[in-house]
């Protein structure tokens, strides 16, 4: 691991870095000098968005479900930059539907509700599970740290809205399962927080008619705007260089507070 408070020449390996807040992560870490392993799905367009970044980030065609997909990207990492220093957990998808729907009698799909918490909750604890052995392997800093581990949440883990029972849970389990992995993996010096991230101009909310975006801006308490993705990726960088963030929670949000 680099001095404290430094991303610079640290191996970073982001997960759902084709998009959203894993590109926009992809693109600081590179900016800022370090090396970084993108993961996104085989269907994504992380090959020419590594490419456009030159050598110092590569593309690897991940499911974070999948061990061996994660274990591929962990040898990449390893042969490509030497090491591994951080781990950025983005990917994650999500389901909008009512637990039980009353206008056409019809129940939430099981399916749906496992899937969601399989790739959020399975998949992140899949690529910590495994990244922890590659990072646990770095020589310890002056302070003993060996890397650290970055998660996203989501708001809806605390105020969860109509139809997120699906999103919420997984959210919430990542929430629920930081500090045990941080004191799972202390002993190692391998730090562990999460963020929990409100309205993000990600490409989700970018496909939104202005007329919703702007009233989803006016529900923020300030700065009343849609949160800007390198603004995620800003805080991951915080995360990585303050060494006594561990085990921690940090909403990203303006202060918002998501009604029903």
């Amino acid at each position: 691991m680099a001095s404290i408070g430094m991303l610079k020449n640290t191996v970073g390996l982001v997960t759902g870095g084709a998009s959203g807040l894993g590109r926009a992560t992809v693109e600081r870490f590179v900016r800022q000098g370090a090396k970084v392993v993108l993961c996104d799905l085989p269907s994504s367009n992380g090959s020419e968005i590594a490419e456009s970044l030159g050598s110092s980030c590569v593309f690897v065609p991940s499911d974070v479900t999948s061990e061996e997909d994660v274990k591929k990207a962990l040898d990449t990492a390893k042969s490509q930059f030497g090491r591994l220093d951080s781990v950025v957990n983005c990917a994650g998808i999500g389901v909008a539907f009512k637990t039980y729907n009353f206008n056409k009698n019809l129940p939430h799909n099981q399916n749906d509700f496992l899937k969601v918490l399989n790739v959020n909750v399975g998949g992140t604890f899949n690529v910590i599970r495994l990244a922890a052995g590659l990072i646990g392997q770095n020589e310890p800093n002056e302070d003993g740290q060996r890397g650290v581990v970055v998660n996203t949440a989501s708001v809806a883990a605390f105020d969860g809205q109509i139809g997120q029972a699906a999103y919420s849970a997984s959210k919430g389990a990542i929430v629920g399962m930081t500090l045990p992995i941080a004191r799972d993996l202390a002993s190692q010096g391998i730090r562990v927080c999460t963020i929990a991230p409100g309205l993000l101009d990600t490409p989700l909310l970018a496909g939104l008619p202005e007329k919703v975006r702007k009233f989803l801006s006016s529900t923020i308490p300030f700065p009343q705007r849609l949160g800007y993705p390198d603004e995620y990726a800003h805080l991951v960088q915080s995360i990585i260089e303050n060494p006594l963030l561990n085990g921690e929670v940090i909403r990203l949000d303006g202060a918002l507070r998501m009604m029903p």
